[in-house]
């Protein structure tokens, strides 16, 4: 069985069982402009992941193995949101209000699509979430089980809240998991640090962490 270097040690995997987690790598929050920016945030710490991510995504696109995308969302009717969610913190733009790229967070909105570096390809699985976690009432799941997946690579924004949320969900249904360091990102760099540090603690409590580069070496055989 092939390994991949990683903490807190080797991640043993399948192939055939091997799948990519890209998640909400969406403008609305990469993007200089969007609802992250109109937060207070600096989008120009989430898109420091791109490169990395691209060639993660390359890597298992060539070796033709299954990749999911997630997009962070809500019905327009805002039926899928609740209230607490919407007016936490009290911002000036809230779920649902019309920001620089359509309806913030809406399904179907500009803003609340994949970036271009990393659009999904025809045939590849994207998965719309009204939550923090990509399982919670929406269908990943089954996607997973459907093709006899069992090692995820995970990629994505923000590490501390969406990657971490869905690392751990998979991590209690049974799934190896392996976060790709440098293909995820925080607004706060000291959030990434601690939240990779409390995912390979332990002995990989939550799973293993690596960097791209060790990811595609062990793809490319």
């Amino acid at each position: 069985m092939p390994v991949i270097k990683a903490q807190p040690f080797g991640f043993p995997f399948e192939t055939k069982s091997l799948g990519l987690v890209m998640i909400d790598f969406q403008r609305d929050f990469v993007e200089p402009g969007g609802f992250g920016e109109t937060l207070g945030n600096d989008v120009s710490q989430l898109r420091a992941a791109i490169p990395a991510a691209q060639r993660l995504l390359s890597a298992f696109r060539n070796a033709g193995l299954p990749v999911f995308h997630t997009r962070e969302c809500h019905r327009p009717d805002l039926s899928d949101l609740p209230p607490s969610k919407r007016n936490r913190g009290a911002p000036k733009l809230r779920i649902g209000d019309i920001g620089p790229m359509g309806r913030i967070l809406i399904a179907g909105e500009p803003g609340a699509d994949i970036i271009p570096e990393l659009y999904p390809a025809p045939g590849e699985v994207v998965i719309d979430k009204p939550g923090k976690g990509a399982f919670f009432a929406t269908e990943f799941g089954d996607h997973l089980v459907s093709r006899g997946l069992q090692h995820l690579v995970f990629a994505g924004v923000t590490t501390e809240v969406c990657v971490q949320t869905t690392m751990r969900e998979a991590n209690d249904r049974g799934y190896d998991c392996l976060l790709a360091t440098d293909a995820t990102q925080s607004y706060f760099p000291q959030f990434k640090a601690a939240t990779v540090d409390m995912i390979v603690a332990q002995g990989g409590i939550v799973g293993w962490a690596t960097d791209v580069d060790r990811i595609v070496e062990a793809l490319n055989g």
